[in-house]
């Protein structure tokens, strides 16, 4: 058995998470009624488009790295299961995601849901990149634990 992932395409799911983020959080921004959700989610939707840049760069930076070789075959499937539970992982869930959205406190649930998965999933990439980029990372997940605790603010106010 070979590994499922390589380094990079960890890393692309790390784009398309971000991606599927900003598509998320700029189409319930547009449909919120409220004004202080409107702001919170425009304001995540830019964020996630300055971590795709971040992912980019990392993305160009690894392209010849390889991964060491210490990494099981079942980690790369523990990625993979954690990968296909999440479902921003898959092109375009962001916006469908949002345009099924009843209301603010469901859009605020699945924000919520969301950044606890980035978080769990950038930890275990941390696993997989360069050292030099584990300072990039660490900046990232702290962002995404302060948009938890922005979320979770919000929710309490609905």
């Amino acid at each position: 058995m070979v590994n499922i992932f390589s380094v990079g395409e960890v890393v692309q799911l790390g784009i398309q998470i971000e991606k599927n983020g900003r598509d998320f959080y700029s189409t319930v921004a547009m449909s919120s009624k409220e004004d202080k959700a409107k702001q919170i989610f425009q304001y995540l939707a830019d964020e996630e488009k300055k971590h795709i840049r971040l992912f980019e760069n990392i993305l160009s930076d690894i392209e010849e790295y390889e991964s060491s070789g210490l990494y099981t075959e079942e980690y790369f499937a523990y990625l993979r299961a954690l990968s296909e539970e999440y479902v921003f992982t898959k092109e375009k869930k962001g916006q469908e995601i949002a345009q099924k959205v009843k209301d603010d406190r469901e859009a605020i649930e699945i924000g919520i849901d969301a950044e606890k998965d980035s978080i769990l999933f950038y930890n275990e990439m941390k696993k997989l990149v360069i050292k030099d980029r584990h300072g990039a990372l660490n900046k990232l997940i702290e962002q995404e634990q302060e948009h938890l605790r922005k979320l979770s603010e919000l929710k309490g106010k609905f």
